[in-house]
């Protein structure tokens, strides 16, 4: 990091985390070990490369929490495991209090196949990463312009379970409104040319630290 404190920018090629916590716990179930691509006042760009060691939640017994019946998926005890990331990589890229960030996906061969619009608390900056907590609704855009909700069931069913209240669930119907705005402009980042950016082929897949879910001693905007 360029600084001493979290309100410091990142430098092209470090490794930092992008993590989220487990909604109404505080506690951090998520942890993807990303290289900065470019970190500035207007844009925070990671990368995470394939084969990355993340962690994940999954069900008390090591099954997929996808493998939970809808109804029971988040009030079944869940526990956390490491695993590599599967497939091609992700180019993520977020905006200074935007409650959302946009993530590139590719197929093999650098065949650019679409964005994710991933609704999301802000994220917070901290010395070693950036925090933030799912709002499960998400956005799939694609290369012809064309969108769609994706988990709205998801979306749904948290609140049913006490995940999300309704102030909160209109807050985050309320940010996919204005994303579905932002992709009908075709603005940024839709329209900023990321889906032919590449990695850097001398950077390293960087290490998930021992202490992946440790507590920021500092926190800042």
């Amino acid at each position: 990091m360029t600084g001493s404190d979290a309100s410091q920018h990142w430098a092209p090629g470090d490794h930092v985390l992008w993590r989220y916590r487990g909604n109404g716990t505080g506690a951090v179930h998520i942890c993807r070990p990303v290289t900065v691509v470019q970190d500035t006042p207007e844009l925070l760009a990671v990368w995470m490369a394939p084969g990355t060691e993340c962690v994940r939640p999954v069900l008390a017994d090591g099954t997929s929490v996808h493998d939970e019946p809808l109804a029971t998926r988040y009030t079944a005890p869940r526990t956390t495991e490491r695993a590599r990331w599967a497939g091609s990589g992700v180019l993520k890229l977020a905006r200074p209090g935007e409650p959302w960030s946009v993530w590139l996906f590719w197929e093999r061969g650098w065949r650019f196949r679409s964005w994710y619009v991933n609704l999301e608390e802000p994220r917070t900056r901290w010395s070693g990463g950036v925090d933030s907590e799912d709002h499960f609704l998400d956005i799939s855009v694609y290369p012809d312009r064309s969108w769609l909700w994706r988990d709205e069931d998801e979306f749904a069913q948290a609140q049913r379970s006490g995940l999300m209240g309704p102030e909160q669930a209109a807050g985050v119907r309320e940010a996919g409104r204005r994303a579905v705005e932002r992709i009908q402009e075709w603005g940024a980042p839709f329209s900023d040319g990321w889906e032919h950016w590449r990695p850097d082929p001398t950077w390293r897949v960087p290490d998930l630290p021992a202490d992946w879910d440790r507590t920021p001693a500092h926190t800042g905007p």
